[in-house]
């Protein structure tokens, strides 16, 4: 399982399927166009049934049951494309066979190394086949990993036809790093009373609570005129932006938050004295801190508005997603399931709440409630990214043993 394991994932982040947020086609890119029609090739070659593709790149395919029981229709999912923050083309992973617990050169050209000082949680990877970055590039476990998870889960569960199982539905997704991931996906079509996304990170994350999420985009329109007679006349829109971002608490920012604790984040502050533009995101688990969240930047606005003048400055909010947690409660004995499969394959189960976007909380209101399971990456997003080949062996198990566990507890 574990060379299997290798090569699937290898031959999937060699495809460059970084998503596109300023495309509006779907999937955003091209290559995930590519990858879809490699998994299909691949789904229908380990004999998997119903394998479709459809016009928006979603993939989906059918593990039959084998057994005449009761038993509920389960799905697992991930994604393929991979976040539009660091480049995902010509993608050179490396192996690392025994990995010795100090530091990684990843590029010696350019020095770049991986380093238990930087990253101290590598050190306990001692002893396990790493698969890394050459350094200029992010990886691709999220969620290439959950891809090659699913897949050899599927191929184990068809070679091995005396493990009795319901049916079992996989999808693989478009654009679930641009927010985009369920917004065509077909939960009728897909016909799954529960599913889980495997798109966590290390060894053990079970994740059912997610943020309350929502963007906001900032327009600050300014009076350009020549700095030397500009007194009682420029309008500084990057001045009006700046004062902006500073009524804002200074300590309620990512790099200062963690557990529950909800945020403001800067993403992206673009302008001249004319115009500025910016770019947040809003996060919190509690529900009313989060709408709180969002009338703090309206009161702001409004302040600076009254100030400057009602024409300059535009906010738009738009909601993302909720916390799942609301819809995955009443069903918590599909939690209870994946606890169970870790424990009984000797995983500590790390019940946390989600510091991230994942399809399942879309996807739980939209009907499908879709708590998250590890894949076993670290650092992503970036060229330091990584992946523990043992642990990506335990993340198919678990899907085995999850499937198992359904066919065993049904009438």
């Amino acid at each position: 399982m574990k060379q299997e394991l290798i090569e699937r994932f290898i031959r999937y982040a060699k495809v460059n399927t970084q998503s596109d947020p300023e495309s509006s086609t779907c999937p955003s890119t091209q290559g995930q166009w590519e990858l879809a029609t490699m998994l299909v090739e691949e789904l229908k070659a380990i004999g998997m049934e119903d394998v479709t593709v459809d016009e928006n790149g979603y993939v989906m395919a059918t593990l039959p049951a084998n057994t005449d029981k009761n038993v509920p229709v389960i799905g697992f999912l991930a994604h393929m494309d991979t976040a539009p923050e660091f480049t995902g083309a010509n993608v050179n992973p490396q192996i690392i066979e025994q990995y010795d617990g100090g530091d990684i050169m990843l590029n010696k050209e350019q020095g770049i190394i991986l380093s238990p000082n930087d990253f101290p949680e590598l050190a306990g990877y001692k002893g396990h086949t790493l698969i890394t970055t050459d350094g200029t590039t992010l990886l691709g476990a999220d969620d290439k990993a959950g891809i090659a998870e699913i897949m050899t889960a599927m191929n184990y569960l068809i070679q091995h036809p005396e493990i009795k199982h319901g049916k079992v539905r996989v999808a693989f997704t478009p654009d679930e790093e641009i927010g985009r991931g369920p917004h065509k996906f077909d939960v009728a079509k897909f016909g799954a009373q529960f599913a889980y996304t495997v798109d966590g990170g290390p060894l053990g994350e079970l994740e059912y609570e997610s943020f309350n999420a929502a963007e906001a985009k900032i327009t600050i329109k300014g009076k350009n005129v020549h700095p030397g007679t500009a007194k009682g006349k420029m309008i500084n829109s990057i001045k009006i932006a700046m004062e902006f971002q500073q009524q804002l608490p200074a300590d309620e920012a990512p790099e200062h938050t963690e557990g529950y604790e909800g945020f403001y984040h800067l993403l992206s502050f673009q302008g001249s004295v004319e115009e500025t533009k910016l770019h947040y995101i809003i996060r919190d688990f509690d529900r009313e801190q989060f709408e709180a969240r969002k009338a703090k930047m309206n009161e702001i606005a409004a302040s600076l508005a009254q100030k400057y003048g009602n024409d300059r400055i535009t906010l738009e909010i738009n909601d993302q997603y909720y916390n799942m947690r609301e819809k995955i409660e009443p069903v918590r004995h599909i939690v209870d399931i994946a606890h169970e499969a870790m424990t009984n394959l000797g995983i500590e189960p790390k019940v946390k709440p989600i510091r991230g976007g994942t399809d399942g909380s879309q996807l739980s209101y939209m009907g499908l409630p879709t708590p998250n399971l590890f894949a076993g990456g670290e650092n992503f997003h970036g060229r330091y990214e990584y992946i523990s080949a043992d642990n990506m062996v335990k993340a198919a198990e678990v899907i085995v043993e999850i499937i198992k566990l359904f066919e065993q507890k049904a009438s």
